[in-house]
């Protein structure tokens, strides 16, 4: 089983930074992708940024490329740590945002099947002010 522990996040005007991380740990980690999906209220969960095990692919969402970057620290097949720099935040970037992991994401764009199996963190709250 894994488990995901989130930090980071919080307020800050348009225009500012966050970091967000994620420690995992689990003997199910190894080969499989991580990322960060969103929701904010009143909508869906969204996808934003997905990073392959080794940290050789990514892909974003078009609403956040350019502005955030996901990278990752692969300590061993147990356990990974993802982080997303999210810069020149804007208001509609305020949300709950989730580290997932078990993402069956190897290269190439993201699609929602390669969340069937994943799991969740516990949610971090972004808010971005104008």
């Amino acid at each position: 089983q894994v488990q995901l522990v989130q930090s980071g996040g919080g307020l800050v005007q348009a225009g500012g930074s966050l970091r967000l991380s994620c420690a995992a740990s689990g003997s199910t980690l190894s080969n499989y992708a991580m990322g960060w999906f969103r929701q904010a209220p009143g909508k869906e969960r969204e996808f934003v940024a997905v990073i392959s095990w080794r940290g050789g692919d990514t892909d974003y969402a078009d609403s956040v490329n350019g502005r955030f970057t996901i990278s990752t620290i692969s300590r061993d097949n147990a356990q990974n740590t993802v982080t997303l720099q999210m810069n020149s935040l804007k208001p509609e970037d305020t949300a709950v945002y989730y580290c997932a992991a078990g993402i069956r994401y190897w290269r190439g764009r993201y699609n929602s099947k390669m969340i069937e199996s994943a799991e969740w963190g516990q949610g971090s709250q972004v808010t971005v002010s104008s």
